[in-house]
């Protein structure tokens, strides 16, 4: 028989040393367990992140004011450009034909009302002189009805003698004869008056006309001269439209336009970048936004440049609705097959403009984001 008295005390040795091994493992597990649990109820669960975010900016799409025939183009795709700087040029031929005859046309205004101001004195004398006319044709009434009594009490007095014979029929004829006259001239009187009183109207009419042209104005405040001045100001500007600058800071992209093309108002021609203002755009899931808010603190890894860069930035904003819901064919949930999925909703996030101008970045590259909550 084998001799069992020493490899007893052996098997128990190694069972109690397995127990203790076990024992520790499950300590380890149960500290490493409670540890994590601690590490994410009191740490880990201020802190959410997603690797669904992409650089995005507000891009600037450059569009003539005017139309016209391209002359010049001064930049290339991937060109660097400043605000202010002179991307394209239009010809400016009809531009400044389209300005001279503005200015034309404000001179000629301008001489127009002069001519309403200096006719107002002249409409003014004619009044004066309607008013002397009538004065006149009064007088010359007053005169012919004293003529024209004194022909008939004459005709009437020659008509009584001539009844007896005391008058000739030659002298009774010219007593008629000088009372047809009295009476024609005073009719011709009545009608002078009568035309001198409408010359009056006449000139007081033209007059009142010409006042509501000038009423209250100047020749610099005129209507006339404003509309004028305004439409040569907007060919001015018309000019300078031709003349196509950078709206701001950034990079040239999607240059469409070649010299020699006939453009429209409105139709892009390119686009600028402005990289310095890069934002991100994050998509969290909903289940993550609980304790997110605008001004909490985010850091951030590009893609392109690995850990090795770590951005800063701060939630700017929440989009107003999900991606889903901005999709060019809405999902519809209302059908017997609805099957739950968990949204995310884009959050912009504010880089540090001083580390994104030490290390650019460009629209739609990748990024990772972890925003901390603990800041409300």
């Amino acid at each position: 028989m084998p001799d069992t008295t020493k490899s007893i005390p052996t098997d128990v040795t190694k069972t109690n040393r397995r127990k203790k091994l076990l024992l520790a493992l499950a300590a380890v597990v149960v500290v490493s367990g409670a540890s994590a649990t601690a590490y994410g109820v009191l740490y880990g669960s201020n802190f959410v992140s997603t690797d669904n975010a992409y650089t995005a900016v507000e891009v600037a799409q450059v569009t003539p004011s005017v139309g016209g025939t391209i002359a010049e183009v001064l930049v290339t795709d991937t060109q660097a450009v400043k605000k202010g700087d002179v991307l394209v040029r239009i010809d400016q031929t009809d531009a400044r034909l389209a300005l001279a005859q503005a200015e034309a046309d404000l001179g000629r205004a301008v001489r127009r009302v002069k001519g309403y101001l200096a006719n107002d004195g002249s409409l003014n004398a004619q009044i004066t002189a309607r008013d002397a006319d009538e004065s006149r044709a009064d007088a010359q009434l007053r005169s012919a009805q004293a003529d024209f009594e004194r022909a008939r009490i004459d005709l009437k007095r020659r008509e009584t003698l001539s009844a007896s014979g005391s008058v000739s029929g030659d002298e009774l004829t010219r007593a008629q004869n000088a009372f047809a006259a009295a009476k024609a001239n005073l009719d011709g009187t009545r009608a002078a008056i009568a035309q001198a009183s409408a010359n009056r109207s006449t000139a007081l009419s033209a007059r009142e006309a010409n006042a509501v042209l000038i009423a209250g104005t100047t020749v610099e405040t005129n209507p006339e001269v404003a509309l004028a001045r305004a439409r040569r100001d907007q060919a001015a500007v018309d000019l300078e439209r031709t003349v196509i600058r950078a709206p701001m800071d950034g990079i040239v992209a999607k240059r469409q336009v070649q010299v020699g093309q006939r453009v429209q108002a409105g139709v892009p021609l390119l686009s600028v970048v402005p990289v310095q203002q890069m934002h991100v755009d994050a998509n969290f899931k909903e289940v993550q936004l609980k304790k997110v808010r605008v001004g909490q603190p985010v850091t951030l890894h590009a893609d392109i440049y690995g850990k090795s860069v770590t951005y800063h930035g701060s939630v700017e904003g929440f989009s107003g609705g999900s991606g889903s819901a901005f999709s060019a064919i809405p999902a519809q949930n209302a059908t017997g097959n609805w099957i739950k999925v968990v949204q995310r909703l884009p959050v912009r996030i504010k880089l540090n403009p001083g580390e994104l101008e030490k290390n650019p970045l460009k629209v739609g590259l990748s990024m990772s984001a972890e925003i901390d909550t603990r800041k409300n």
